[in-house]
C-alpha cells in the first residue's frame, strides 16, 4: 500500500492536573506553609511578649503596692477600704479592681466586694503556708480575658512589726486584658491578610519556575511523538549542564544509534525483498518451461514402465509446488513493496464464495469435487459488497484449502452481514489450532510441527490471506470453536 495510511493522533489536551499546575501548586503550597508558619511563630512570639510585659509590669506594680500598704491589726473595713481604691488608682499599666480578704471580711474598691474572676485555686496559692511572694493567673470570663494577681500582706508591712510573716490578709488585683487581646487579634489579622500578597508574589517565581521545567519536557514529548511517527531524524536543542539538559543529550544519542539501526535493517530488508522478488522472477521462465515437459510427460506416463512412471509423476507434483511457491512469493514479494492493488467490482458476495468452490471443484456438483459432504455452505444471498474478486477468491480459497488440509469434514463456509461488514467464516470439525500456535498462524512459513519439514502447500497461503483482507481494509482472525475444530474469520467493512 503505497503512502502511510496510519491516522494521525489526536492532539492531547491539557490535563487539569498536569505538570505545570502540580509544579505551581506545590510551589505555593511550599511558600503557603512558609507563610503561615513564619506567621504563627511570630504571632506566638509576640503574643508572649506582650501578655508576659502587662503581666510583669501588673504583678510587680501591685506587690509594690502592696506593700506600702497602711493599715492596723485589727483590721478598720473603712480604713482598708481607702487603702484598696488608693492601689487601684494606681494600677499599671492600667487602672485594677482590687479586692481583700480576711478571714469572713470581704472589701473592695469597687461596689461589689467580691469577684467572680477569682479562682478557688488563686485563693488556695495566695494562704498556702510559706507564700510570701503570691501568685497571679489569667482567666477567661464570659469571653473577656483577665489577670488576676494575689499578694499576701505581711507582718512587716504594718508599723512596729519588723517581721515580714502572712497576716492572713490577702489582696487581690483584677485586671482587663481585652486591649492586649485587640493587639494580638490585630497582628494576626495583619499576618492573615498579607499572606494572600505573599502567595500571590510567589506565583510569579513558580510559573517561571514550571516554564523552565516544562519547556524541555514539552520539547522532549514533541520530539517521541514525532519519532513514533516515524521520523528518525528528530533532534532536541540541548543546552545547559543540568539533568534535563543531559537528559537531552541522552536522547540525541539514542535517536541517532536508532536511527542508525533502523536504516540498516531496513537496507537490509530491502535487499531480503528485491532477493526474493528477483528470484522469483528469474525462477518463473524456466519453470514454465518445466511444467510444459511436466504436462507431455504426465500424458505419456502410461505408456512407460511402472518405475519410469510413478518418477514422471512425482517429477510433475513437485514440479507444480515450486510454481505454486513461486507465485506465492511474487505476491507475497508485491505486499511488502506495497506494489499491491485494488481492483474493485461490486459483486453478491454469496455468489463469489459459490464461483471460489466451483472453480476449485469442491461442490458436490462437479464430477472430482472434494467428496460428498465435505464442504457445506450457509451463503446469504443479496449482500452487495465493493470488493476486488480476484483478492476475495484467493481468501476464500486459502482458508479453504487450509481447512481441508489440517482439519476434517465437514467443512462449513458461513457468509451474512454484521453491523456494516461481510463476515466470512470457515469451520472444520479437525482437531482444532493449539494455544501456542493461534498466535502464529498466520506467519510467513510457519509450522506447528517443526518436526515436518514439509506440507502440501507453500507455508505462505494465511500470510498472503492476511495480506488481503488488510489491503481491503478488514480483519482476519484463527480461533477453536466450542464444539471442535478450527474457525477463521473474515471481516471486510462493506
Amino acid at each position: 500500500m503505497p503512502g502511510d495510511d496510519r491516522p494521525a493522533r489526536p492532539r492531547r489536551r491539557p490535563r487539569p492536573f498536569g505538570l505545570r499546575t502540580r509544579l505551581v501548586l506545590a510551589f505555593l503550597l511550599v511558600a503557603a506553609v512558609g507563610c503561615g508558619t513564619t506567621a504563627a511563630l511570630t504571632y506566638r512570639a509576640a503574643r508572649t511578649a506582650i501578655l508576659e510585659q502587662t503581666q510583669d509590669t501588673a504583678v510587680a506594680a501591685f506587690r509594690q503596692q502592696v506593700e506600702t500598704l497602711n493599715v492596723s491589726l485589727p483590721v478598720d473595713r473603712d480604713g482598708l477600704r481607702n487603702e484598696l481604691q488608693r492601689i487601684a488608682r494606681q494600677g499599671k499599666p492600667r487602672p485594677w479592681r482590687v479586692y481583700a480578704e480576711y478571714g469572713d471580711l470581704r472589701v473592695s474598691s469597687t461596689e461589689r466586694p467580691e469577684s467572680s474572676v477569682l479562682t478557688p485555686e488563686l485563693r488556695r496559692q495566695a494562704v498556702a503556708a510559706g507564700s510570701t511572694h503570691g501568685s497571679f493567673q489569667r482567666v477567661v470570663k464570659n469571653g473577656t480575658p483577665y489577670l488576676t494577681v494575689a499578694v499576701p500582706a505581711l507582718f512587716g508591712n504594718f508599723k512596729g512589726l519588723p517581721e515580714a510573716r502572712p497576716t492572713g490578709l490577702v489582696l487581690y488585683a483584677v485586671m482587663d486584658l481585652s486591649e492586649e487581646e485587640a493587639n494580638i487579634g490585630a497582628m494576626l489579622v495583619a499576618a492573615r491578610d498579607g499572606a494572600l500578597p505573599a502567595l500571590l508574589v510567589a506565583l510569579v517565581p513558580a510559573l517561571i519556575a514550571s516554564r523552565g521545567v516544562l519547556r524541555p519536557v514539552r520539547e522532549l514529548r514533541h520530539a517521541a511523538h514525532s519519532m513514533g511517527r516515524g521520523r528518525l531524524d528528530t533532534r532536541i536543542h540541548a543546552k545547559g549542564s543540568d539533568e534535563l539538559a543531559d537528559l537531552a543529550r541522552t536522547f540525541n544519542e539514542s535517536a541517532a544509534e536508532l536511527e542508525r539501526s533502523v536504516t540498516e535493517l531496513r537496507s537490509a530488508e530491502a535487499r531480503a525483498r528485491r532477493f526474493a522478488s528477483d528470484v522469483s522472477h528469474e525462477l518463473r521462465t524456466p519453470l514454465a518451461g518445466m511444467l510444459a515437459v511436466t504436462e507431455v510427460l504426465d500424458e505419456d506416463a502410461g505408456t512407460l514402465d511402472t518405475d519410469t512412471a510413478r518418477a514422471v509423476r512425482l517429477i510433475s507434483a513437485e514440479t507444480g509446488k515450486l510454481a505454486v511457491l513461486v507465485e506465492d512469493l511474487m505476491e507475497i514479494s508485491r505486499f511488502d513493496a506495497r506494489a499491491a492493488e485494488l481492483h474493485t467490482d461490486e459483486v453478491d458476495a454469496a455468489e463469489a464464495v459459490r464461483k471460489t468452490l466451483q472453480n476449485r471443484r469442491w461442490t458436490d456438483s462437479e464430477p472430482d469435487a472434494a467428496g460428498p459432504g465435505r464442504i457445506t455452505t450457509e451463503l446469504t444471498d443479496g449482500i452487495r459488497v465493493r470488493i476486488d474478486p480476484r483478492r476475495f477468491d484467493v481468501v476464500v480459497a486459502n482458508l479453504v484449502g487450509n481447512a481441508l488440509r489440517h482439519g476434517a469434514p465437514p467443512v462449513t463456509v458461513r457468509v451474512y452481514e454484521d453491523r456494516g461488514t461481510l463476515v466470512t467464516e470457515v469451520a472444520d470439525r479437525g482437531p482444532g489450532i493449539a494455544d501456542d500456535v493461534l498466535p502464529h498462524v498466520f506467519d510467513r512459513f510457519y509450522k506447528a510441527d517443526r518436526a515436518r519439514t514439509r506440507s502440501a502447500g507453500s507455508g505462505l497461503g494465511l500470510a498472503i490471506t492476511r495480506e488481503n483482507v488488510l489491503l481491503h481494509g478488514g480483519t482476519v482472525v484463527a480461533a477453536n470453536r466450542a464444539d471442535g475444530g478450527a474457525v477463521f474469520t473474515v471481516r471486510i467493512p462493506l
